[in-house]
């Protein structure tokens, strides 16, 4: 089981900690992520403490990717990339889901 008192996110979703939320609604917070590996990074976190597997196999990412969008539309109009790291190997550094909205710059073939 995954200890929710020690997520970052879930206490940015709890007021805990401080965070630049750019949107939120009943069951998604996107805010702006503290890495700066590309001139815009975002982050897309379900409300609800579940693992990146979760994420991808509930009917919560239907709605996950529509935001990610819509975001990514408004804040990088000339091209984004949605990433999902699922694992160690992935670098996946965070238990609770989220997808990263990634953009701002032309990002090259292997950027």
């Amino acid at each position: 089981m995954i200890n929710t008192h020690s997520c970052v996110f879930c206490a940015i979703i709890n007021g805990e900690s401080p965070a630049n939320i750019l949107y939120s609604d009943n069951d998604l917070l996107v805010i702006e992520n503290v890495l700066n590996w590309a001139p815009i990074m975002l982050l897309v976190i379900p409300k609800k403490h579940i693992s990146q597997e979760e994420m991808w196999s509930d009917d919560l990412m239907s709605s996950v990717g529509k935001v990610a969008v819509s975001v990514g539309n408004l804040v990088c109009p000339d091209g984004f990339r949605l990433l999902s790291n699922v694992g160690n190997d992935a670098m996946q550094s965070q238990d609770h889901a989220h997808l990263h909205v990634v953009g701002g710059a032309y990002l090259g073939p292997y950027a």
